[in-house]
């Protein structure tokens, strides 16, 4: 099977709604949800304000669209994990994962955690519906590594939880993490140390026995 090449207008159109996308994680990153405003966003991304309208349909639902894209950034590593998956290698690449996202995309973890901590007004729906049967899926297959023998009985919830805070707190609280250690940034080397710390804390903790 053949697939054509996106068109003109089709790459066009990805470029702008990627520019927009770009621009509004920077301004509500800033400035939060009410004091960003689309024509700051327009701005940002250099085209006039009925662009972003057109192209996102509301100042919510570019908010929204910027908030499940960060998720699925985070989760698409849990996406193809099975029974006979090796949980030390799924756990080990996920924590990775989420720490080099966290310090590629900045922005977009930020905003995300701002949105939690006012209580998901704009994310409620998301995370009772689809976050929430994504969560059960992969919990339902932890558990069945801990029944093979390949992991200890841990809950898989706060397994979950503790991995995806864990790996944000280097982000989202980076002033709290560069002020108390005295840093001006964190290097490369200090963000291998971290994330090492992490994956050999949470798999001991879990007793995982790698394949």
């Amino acid at each position: 099977m053949t697939v054509s090449p996106p068109t003109s207008e089709t790459g066009t159109r990805e470029r702008t709604e990627q520019a927009i996308l770009g621009a509004a994680e920077k301004v509500f990153a800033r400035h939060g949800y009410r004091g960003a405003s689309l024509q700051a966003i327009a701005d940002a991304a250099g085209l006039p304000k009925a662009n972003v309208l057109y192209y996102m349909g509301s100042k919510q639902a570019l908010y929204v669209r910027l908030l499940n894209r960060m998720m699925q950034r985070w989760n698409a590593v849990l996406e193809d994990i099975t029974p006979e998956s090796d949980p030390a290698e799924v756990l080990r690449h996920f924590i990775r994962t989420k720490m080099v996202l966290g310090q590629r995309y900045p922005e977009g973890s930020k905003l995300f955690a701002a949105e939690i901590l006012a209580g998901a007004p704009f994310l409620a729906e998301y995370l009772s519906g689809e976050l929430r049967q994504w969560t059960q899926e992969r919990a339902a297959i932890i558990r069945q590594w801990s029944d093979q023998g390949k992991m200890d009985a841990v809950d898989p919830y706060w397994l979950i939880f503790l991995i995806w805070s864990a790996t944000q707190h280097y982000t989202d609280y980076s002033a709290q993490v560069l002020g108390i250690t005295g840093r001006d940034a964190l290097s490369t080397d200090d963000l291998e140390d971290i994330t090492q710390f992490l994956v050999t804390v949470i798999l001991k903790g879990c007793g995982v026995h790698p394949q």
